[in-house]
């Protein structure tokens, strides 16, 4: 048994997002500061820069985290590795030599409560069902989920074009029923989020965040020929094509 006071009944803390075990907390402002950073923090919190944690609640689900994530937990806590044996392990490392995301993320169970390292960056929580079954992330955005959700190396569909674009090869993929929380440079309500059936997204850049795994993703021509690409002024772009959903940026991250 364990309360937690002037945490989430902190009036200077909202929660902006839950779903299922996850929650989002928000610090208004950073009363932690001296007279020589409290303008710079003023003007940060009025932009909404401001310091947010990912709060799991393992009674409704173990949760799996980004190596390094977890800040500090109480209550009936169990941490394990996810590893499953060698060939699990040899398996995630593979997976993490082509992804960019770590081997081992640590699982925990029970029914305490994990409360993750403060980020500046805004924390995006996506049910994975709803898009389409599985979702695909852009490496570095693994934050943490839900532990019923599998995790898989998707591989782009054009090798050679996306060795050509400069484009990594593969992504970690989702898949099953679960919640997934994002770390973004970019806040949600900035997001633009193009639904597909039977058509395609051409994006010339990386602005893509998340895709569904049901999208053929390769990497192309904007058109058919060279001439044709040298006379637009563009070059390779990424394409999206199927049905499905894309989370997309406003701005190149």
């Amino acid at each position: 048994m364990f309360k937690i006071n002037n945490f989430l009944d902190n009036d200077d803390i909202l929660i902006t997002d839950q779903m299922g075990s996850l929650k989002v907390a928000e610090y208004k402002r950073d009363l932690s500061v001296t007279k020589e950073t409290a303008q710079k923090e003023y003007f940060a919190a009025q932009m909404g820069v401001r310091l947010k944690q990912l709060i799991c609640d393992l009674s409704q689900s173990p949760v799996t985290l980004q190596q390094g994530a977890m800040q500090w937990m109480v209550g009936d806590v169990n941490a394990g590795t996810g590893i499953k044996g060698v060939g699990d392990f040899f398996s995630k490392s593979l997976r993490s030599s082509v992804t960019n995301e770590s081997a081992i993320k640590p699982e925990y169970h029970g029914t305490g409560m994990v409360v993750l390292e403060p980020t500046y960056k805004y924390i995006i929580l996506l049910d994975v069902e709803k898009w389409n079954g599985g979702l695909v992330l852009e490496d570095g955005y693994f934050l943490a989920c839900e532990s019923s959700l599998d995790h898989k190396t998707v591989a782009r569909s054009s090798v050679s074009s996306a060795v050509a674009g400069g484009e990594g090869l593969f992504n970690l993929g989702l898949f099953g029923q679960g919640i997934v929380a994002l770390e973004s440079p970019v806040a949600r309500n900035e997001l633009i989020e193009v639904e597909l059936e039977d058509d395609e997204l051409r994006i010339d850049g990386s602005f893509a965040v998340a895709w569904s795994s049901s999208l053929k993703f390769t990497v192309e021509r904007t058109t058919k020929s060279l001439i044709g690409s040298a006379a637009s002024g563009e070059g390779l772009v990424n394409v999206y094509r199927g049905s499905g959903k894309v989370l997309m940026a406003p701005v190149d991250i």
